[in-house]
């Protein structure tokens, strides 16, 4: 689309800060290669400002949805009317389709993209050993979307023990069949390592994982999409890991948000 009209269908993305968001970019490029009258702009919302940004939104009868980011995607569900299966499931949600009423329905497509782009790798979690670093929103569409696709083992390293632990202990009542714990290992003992963390938006970030010593046959999955190779993704590749970065998993969620964000019935549960 060339210009923004009184029809144009509008989309936020929520975050603070908002310099690292990269889905708007990719939304809008959707939309055009599609010829969707749409647009998206990501907006600076602060955590104590969310529960008001939410309110105005349910007003805004032109604005059709909205996605959420760091750090809202917990924060956000308790403000929302309903929410889908899988997004009551992990217990965060990033995108949120405005119903014609102001209701606010969200989901989860983190899960979906994630594991879309390590398909679209031809690679799977299946039967794999998993160090995953990050237990927040996004780390917890990863773990769950990575129990799903059959890992073995998946250990979770988080500041916040507590979260590591709750996150684990979810997973397992999901999924007996996997083995989650809280804890941190070599990342050259794990098949697939993968971070879910704030750690490499800036450039000054310490790396959120030693991979000083992992090599081909190993994966290393950054779900940061800007930059679109991470300080731990450059660091991987040189060592022969094959790399995946935030940008895939944000590709394979485009068609996913324009159908929940802009599908009729807005697939709540």
């Amino acid at each position: 689309m060339s210009d923004v009209t009184g029809r144009t269908r509008i989309m936020f993305i929520l975050a603070d800060p908002v310099q690292h968001v990269r889905g708007s970019a990719f939304l809008n490029a959707h939309f055009r290669a599609h010829a969707i009258d749409a647009v998206c702009a990501p907006l600076h919302v602060a955590p104590a400002d969310l529960e008001t940004a939410v309110a105005a939104i349910r007003h805004t009868q032109n604005l059709s949805g909205f996605g959420c980011t760091i750090p809202h995607k917990v924060a956000i569900v308790p403000l929302l009317d309903r929410v889908t299966d899988r997004a009551r499931t992990i217990g965060a949600v990033n995108f949120v389709k405005r119903m014609p009423d102001g209701t606010l329905v969200g989901d989860n497509l983190d899960a979906a993209g994630f594991i879309g782009a390590l398909h679209a790798k031809g690679l799977s979690a299946r039967g794999k050993r998993v160090l995953q670093i990050g237990a927040g929103g996004a780390g917890r569409a990863t773990a769950f979307a990575l129990s799903q696709d059959g890992a073995r083992r998946i250990i979770i390293h988080n500041r916040d023990i507590r979260k590591a632990e709750q996150l684990a202990m979810d997973l397992r009542a999901a999924n007996p069949d996997v083995d989650a714990q809280a804890g941190l290992g070599a990342a050259e003992d794990f098949d697939l390592v993968v971070n879910a963390t704030s750690l490499g938006l800036k450039p000054e970030d310490a790396l959120p994982v030693d991979v000083s010593r992992v090599g081909k046959g190993i994966v290393v999955y950054d779900i940061i999409a800007n930059p679109p190779v991470t300080k731990l993704l450059a660091e991987a590749g040189r060592r022969g890991a094959t790399t995946i970065g935030g940008g895939a998993m944000l590709d394979e969620q485009m068609s996913l948000v324009t159908e929940f964000v802009f599908g009729e019935q807005g697939n709540a549960c």
